[in-house]
């Protein structure tokens, strides 16, 4: 998950106030924040900061792939050890005979499920961090021996 300081690294650091902030350090906090974004830097749009530009594009794909929850995932880090899967409470509560155990989930409908060697999202939904009664669950982060789980946001 990118950090401000490095979004800030590549920003034209002038300060010009064009995209709305008093500094590019503000800038780089909303945009990681989603309350702004790329094109608000105008600066950022002339040809000497072509490859710069792509740099940020794909640091801020990152934090726009996030769900509703603040999840995201680095299939570059995963390596399906299916950690998360087993370790989360609303897997264990829907099977505790298996997840709670380590064997799997044979539920229906998981919020997490290993395919092609790498978690992946499958019902965002039932996470304790979604919709209008979220709570602060970190548990399939905390349970990633790669750090391959991250949240934008600690609720």
């Amino acid at each position: 998950m990118p950090n401000p300081m490095e979004i800030y690294k590549l920003l034209p650091k002038t300060n010009c106030g064009k995209c709305g902030e008093k500094t590019c350090m503000s800038f780089a906090f909303k945009l990681l924040n989603g309350e702004k974004k790329l094109e608000d830097c105008k600066p950022l749009y002339s040809k000497e900061y072509d490859v710069i530009r792509k740099k940020l594009e794909e640091l801020i794909s990152i934090v726009e792939k996030a769900k509703e929850t603040g999840l995201i995932i680095n299939e570059e880090l995963c390596i399906g050890c299916a950690n998360c899967v087993v370790s989360c409470p609303v897997h264990v509560e829907k099977d505790p005979k298996n997840a709670g155990i380590g064997r799997g989930i044979e539920i229906d409908e998981p919020i997490l499920r290993i395919e092609n060697g790498v978690v992946v999202v499958i019902n965002l939904s039932l996470c304790r961090r979604y919709g209008k009664n979220r709570t602060l669950c970190v548990i399939c982060r905390e349970n990633c021996p790669t750090d391959a789980i991250a949240f934008v946001e600690e609720l």
